[in-house]
């Protein structure tokens, strides 16, 4: 079933799978065989991350599947055969979720989007000197600021988004100016981002 972005399949059994982005330690923990179907509230929110990005790609918006699995420490985004996939841990999400509602899923899933649009399209406001993971940080704002959440639900992305680094990413106080750079540039209000709480 396609929904822009995602693409949602029964069993995939990757055998030559790639890790491009890992939140969290010991991603090799990672089993492609044991990937499952989403959970209907997982794709809720993929689906209004994926609204966002219509608006940023339009039709030109990579394609990726979406899948938890248990061997996931947290989420990774992984390539394999040509094909995107956003693999999450339904624990993570529990606990995020816990602590950061839905906004914190959202910002995680822009994050790792991210990836997707840094390595599908190019935009002059990206500096080539950001390593990866600024690049998809840089996105993530962008598709922050096309969802405009209200200032309370930014915060708690933002948060989610610091508290669950990739192993590669700098510190916070380093990221989260990338992070406003794309907000700003896709729309987002600067009062609104420095006043979120």
């Amino acid at each position: 079933m396609r929904t822009g972005w995602l693409l949602v399949a029964l069993l995939p059994h990757c055998l030559n799978a790639e890790i491009l982005c890992a939140l969290g330690k010991d991603a090799s923990s990672y089993k492609p065989a044991q990937d499952q179907r989403p959970t209907t509230d997982a794709l809720r929110l993929a689906g209004s991350v994926n609204t966002a990005l219509k608006a940023i790609c339009a039709d030109h918006c990579p394609q990726m599947a979406l899948f938890r699995n248990t061997t996931v420490p947290n989420v990774v985004l992984v390539a394999d055969s040509g094909q995107g996939k956003l693999v999450y841990s339904p624990q993570f999400f529990a606990a995020a979720y816990e602590s950061f509602g839905d906004s914190g899923i959202v910002a995680i899933l822009a994050h790792e989007v991210g990836h997707a649009l840094d390595a599908s399209m190019g935009a002059a406001w990206i500096k080539n000197s950001w390593s990866p993971e600024l690049r998809a940080d840089a996105w993530a704002g962008c598709v922050l600021a096309r969802m405009d959440p209200r200032p309370s639900d930014l915060e708690r992305g933002l948060t989610a988004l610091s508290k669950y680094p990739a192993p590669a990413h700098p510190v916070w106080s380093q990221r989260l100016p990338v992070v406003r750079t794309g907000y700003m540039q896709c729309g987002g209000s600067a009062s609104k981002f420095d006043k979120r709480k």
